[in-house]
């Protein structure tokens, strides 16, 4: 049975040694007590989404980029592919909108000045 907790925990884990931090560290840094954080990282306690947040923070690692992490290992464990990369027409039209939100002129109805 996939528990959410315990794989929140394992990426948290993972995060913080792969930076080479204590749990020390990262529990002043978020303010939560070391021993609650251990048993986040066990699997042991349910992070809220505040704390979460706090954690992510302190590990500086957007919260969607953990969240995707976790998604990826449940997917894995329920025997679903993952790609490995986002689709060429999503991103393109994702860059598209971040480039030139709506109200805004494209990039190639610009005219140089000067």
């Amino acid at each position: 049975m996939i528990v959410l907790r315990r794989e929140i925990g394992d990426v948290l884990r993972d995060t913080r040694q792969r930076q080479g931090r204590t749990l020390r560290e990262v529990s002043s840094d978020a303010r939560v007590s070391l021993g609650y954080l251990s048993e986040v990282e066990r699997g042991q306690k349910e992070a809220s989404s505040e704390l979460l947040a706090s954690i992510c923070e302190a590990l500086t690692v957007p919260m969607s980029i953990v969240l995707r992490e976790v998604s990826d290992r449940v997917a894995v464990a329920e025997g679903m592919m993952i790609p490995d990369t986002i689709p060429a027409d999503f991103a393109a039209h994702d860059l598209e909108r971040r480039l030139a939100p709506e109200g805004h002129p494209q990039p190639e109805e610009l005219t140089p000045v000067g």
